[in-house]
């Protein structure tokens, strides 16, 4: 089943593939990629998903995967084990097929090192400075 979380986002059409994030909670999803922001909303059907979302150019860059800027995008999909996959199209181009595979961000943050213990501070390890001169 599709769960909030954050997932890495892998996208294509028969012009281009890219990467981005998806962010996904309560019915919600946002995300970026190098060029392009996501915003839009999900809904779960047990194992099955559709999302309707806004894609708009937020960069200078290379073309977007659809070749064109500011999109609305209708997917359904499905969750299977650990990755959802979706396929779906552009309004702005109906006759482009767009795809996408969801993959969960599980990684935990490591947790750093323990700091070393500090040494003690002995003064007279320091550097000593030259007498300066009377005139």
């Amino acid at each position: 089943m599709l769960k909030n979380g954050t997932y890495a986002a892998w996208f294509r059409t028969s012009l281009a593939d890219g990467t981005g994030i998806v962010h996904m909670a309560d019915g919600r999803l946002w995300g970026s990629d190098a060029i392009m922001l996501y915003d839009g909303t999900y809904e779960v059907d047990g194992e099955r998903f559709s999302a309707v979302l806004t894609a708009r150019r937020h960069s200078e860059g290379h073309a977007t995967v659809f070749g064109t800027d500011d999109l609305v995008v209708r997917l359904e999909g499905v969750w299977s084990g650990a990755i959802a996959t979706a396929a779906g199209r552009a309004d702005a181009v109906p006759d482009l097929a767009f795809e996408v595979t969801l993959i969960p961000s599980n990684g935990v943050a490591p947790t750093p090192p323990p700091d070393p213990p500090l040494p003690k501070f002995d003064p007279s390890k320091l550097p000593k400075l030259p007498k300066r001169s009377s005139r």
